[in-house]
C-alpha cells in the first residue's frame, strides 16, 4: 500500500510565546462595563438571588409539611 503522509505543520504544537500573544490580543477586544452599568447588574443579580431563594424556601416548607402529614397518616 502507499505511504501515509502527515503534514509537519499540522502535528506540530503551537509555541507558548504565540499562545500568550493570542490572549493578550483576545483581552484587548474585550468592552468592560462601567461603573453604572456594573452596579446595576449586580443588583439585579442579588434581587434574582433572594426572589429565587425565598421561592425555595416556600417550596421547601411545603413539601416539607406535605412529607410530615403524609407520614402521620
Amino acid at each position: 500500500m502507499g505511504e501515509v503522509k502527515t503534514d509537519k505543520a499540522k502535528t506540530d504544537k503551537a509555541p507558548k510565546k504565540n499562545f500568550w500573544k493570542g490572549i493578550k490580543s483576545e483581552f484587548k477586544k474585550i468592552t468592560w462595563p462601567d461603573r453604572q452599568l456594573m452596579i446595576r447588574q449586580s443588583i439585579a443579580v442579588v434581587c434574582v438571588s433572594v426572589v429565587m431563594g425565598v421561592i425555595i424556601a416556600i417550596l421547601d416548607f411545603g413539601l416539607q409539611y406535605g412529607v410530615d402529614f403524609i407520614t402521620k397518616l
